[in-house]
């Protein structure tokens, strides 16, 4: 079984993934003189615009007894790691057409390195996060620790979807652009600036079928809601079935067009 033997792999060379997700996040900022505090800048940045607008200029809800900007925080930081990561990894086997030519490479781990880059930033939007709530007097309970389970299930989803874009952006190029394109419209999708519960009762089930809809939701119901994931068990049985769908589709798909890739790039 592909995925099997995938997975597998990644435990056998996790070490060679973290010095190559380290290698590519240098990489990213080699040159500037701030250097990977840059990633974690830029967000900071456009959230703070964000803020600005919808609280102080549009003067936006609090939503329920919390304040905007840690409802706002709560719902975005996961959807940064995934944007990130799905982009970086969608391009990850033409950026590497070096390894990819080294017949003894495994392709398959290229767009974990770039996913595993992008968790280091995440891990300190996560700890900023912490710190933001923790500013707004918001305490440390047990619930926090779902964020490791919201995590590790958004990056399992992520590397499934990219090993799909990843192997397909080879062959047609178009699809880079169209997994921009789907992020933007997914970003706005995604109950992230506005509140589900503006959504009619009887188009609720249209935006649960997104499967970022339940880690941003998650992440709200650890930072916020103080709810445990269990307690969403349809939602939850939902996003599994999905994540593993698309990691056996995506290892069968990747293991399929892999022998190509050298003749193509």
């Amino acid at each position: 079984m592909n995925l099997k033997v995938y997975i597998t792999d990644l435990i056998i060379e996790r070490r060679m993934l973290w010095e190559l997700s380290k290698k590519d996040l240098r990489l990213r900022y080699l040159g500037s003189s701030l250097g990977v505090f840059w990633a974690i800048i830029n967000p900071i940045l456009l959230i703070l615009i964000y803020w600005f607008v919808f609280q102080v200029g549009l003067r936006s809800f609090p939503v329920g007894d919390i304040p905007y900007i840690l409802w706002l925080l709560a719902g975005i930081t996961p959807w940064f790691f995934f944007s990130e990561s799905l982009s970086a990894a969608t391009y990850s086997i033409e950026q590497n057409s070096f390894l990819v030519k080294k017949i003894v490479f495994k392709t398959h781990l290229l767009p974990i390195v770039k996913i595993m880059s992008s968790l280091f930033i995440h891990c300190l939007f996560v700890m900023l996060t912490f710190l933001v709530f923790a500013v707004y007097g918001v305490g440390i309970d047990m619930y926090l620790l779902q964020i490791f389970y919201y995590s590790f299930a958004l990056i399992l989803f992520t590397i499934g979807l990219s090993w799909i874009t990843s192997a397909l952006h080879v062959f047609l190029k178009d699809v880079g652009q169209v997994v921009s394109v789907i992020l933007q419209f997914g970003f706005w999708l995604t109950p992230i600036f506005w509140s589900f519960n503006m959504v009619p009762q009887k188009f609720e089930f249209l935006f649960k079928l997104n499967p970022v809809f339940y880690i941003v939701e998650g992440y709200r119901d650890t930072f916020i809601n103080k709810i445990w994931f269990w307690e969403h068990y349809n939602t939850t049985l939902f996003f599994w079935v999905v994540t593993f769908l698309l990691m056996i589709i995506g290892s069968k798909l990747f293991k399929k067009v892999s022998p190509h890739f050298a003749d193509v790039l």
